[in-house]
């Protein structure tokens, strides 16, 4: 077999990938931690891996289909579970009616959709919140609805789920504040906005117009109110953030999303300046079933532009695919990593101009 570090569409259309270095094959799902890339072989069947004399991982049993069946029904019938009531049960209480350890749920359900069991019942609750809170119901009868024991725990979370107070929320969310205001970089316009908590959005287009709407579409009740001179510090953060994004951006974030959404944006934290991942292997390093097309779309909403790096995500050919604030934008963001990573490091053994090469 090819090495998958060669050629990375193969590893996208393998099931199965083999470790060199323990003789060992696995699905391209298993929840085990993935070896270093030049230490992988990916073949498309559980035949191809045992021809090449690996032996099946006992974690995730490649070689039994009973076994995987299981688990998927495991996972569904969790599912459904959780989602049939108006309340959410506890990790524990849903292990013990599935009848496994609570171990074994844990990993087998995040293996199965790329969340934990705890941040998909969060999400379930945070969904009943914003259907309970609506005017004319009170915030003390919307909480026990949602499956909170104590109006201390609800408070506690709420304000993460909600992104605001929970009344604030019930009234529309016009007693949160948004301030905002517009910069210019080489890239275009740019609009940075602000809650209490740190930046909620940064918005890149050509016409400040449409970047004004696009921000009351996202917050059609909050008060938005036009930063003051204090604020310019802000923007000029971000501005140099995108002029030079390998250097980051060393501002608090105020990040809104649903379970699997801020999973997806906080492993694209981690890809490193001048390195890029395709939607495949950003959706096997958060352990997703769910896949390319689920990754693509947590990307696409992704509100905060550079700051959550998803221009560094491309097709599987290692080309440049689709962005929310231009293609071409996103060209030029990955070509400036690529000079940001050379400088840092000798030419023969930089990634970057390597990884970064097919897309320019």
């Amino acid at each position: 077999m090819t090495d998958a570090a060669e050629v990375p569409n193969e590893a996208t259309a393998s099931a199965f990938r083999g470790v060199l270095t323990t003789g060992v094959y696995c699905r391209a799902t298993c929840i085990s931690r993935p070896p270093r890339p030049e230490n992988m072989r990916w073949f498309e069947c559980v035949s191809d891996a045992q021809r090449a004399g690996f032996r099946p991982c006992r974690r995730c049993r490649p070689d039994d289909e009973k076994f995987a069946r299981r688990n998927a029904d495991l996972v569904a019938e969790a599912c459904m579970l959780i989602n049939a009531g108006d309340s959410s049960p506890t990790v524990a209480a849903l292990a013990h009616a599935l009848g496994v350890s609570e171990g074994h749920f844990h990993r087998t359900f995040r293996a199965q959709t790329g969340v934990t069991p705890r941040a998909y019942i969060q999400e379930k609750r945070a969904a009943l919140l914003r259907e309970g809170l609506r005017p004319g119901k009170s915030v003390t009868s919307t909480f026990y609805d949602a499956g909170y024991g104590s109006s201390s725990r609800f408070y506690a979370v709420s304000n993460r789920a909600l992104g605001m107070a929970p009344a604030d929320y019930r009234a529309g969310g016009r007693a949160e504040t948004i301030r905002f205001a517009l910069g210019l970089a080489s890239l275009g316009s740019i609009l940075v906005a602000s809650s209490k908590k740190g930046v909620v959005a940064i918005l890149i287009g050509d016409d400040p117009g449409k970047l004004l709407r696009d921000l009351q579409d996202r917050f059609p009740s909050a008060n938005l109110v036009g930063g003051d001179q204090d604020y310019e510090h802000v923007v000029a953060c971000v501005v140099g953030m995108v002029e030079a994004p390998g250097l980051g951006l060393d501002l608090p974030l105020d990040v809104r999303g649903t379970a699997f959404q801020r999973r997806v944006w906080t492993a694209l934290r981690e890809v490193p300046p001048g390195q890029t991942v395709s939607y495949e292997e950003l959706a096997r390093r958060i352990g997703s079933r769910k896949g390319g097309k689920a990754v693509a779309s947590a990307c696409a909403s992704n509100p905060l532009a550079v700051a959550i790096p998803c221009h560094r995500v491309t097709k599987s050919d290692g080309s440049a695919f689709r962005y929310t604030w231009g293609i071409d934008r996103k060209c030029e963001l990955l070509r400036r990593e690529a000079s940001f990573a050379s400088d840092r490091c000798p030419a023969n053994e930089c990634l970057g101009e390597r990884q970064l090469g097919p897309h320019l």
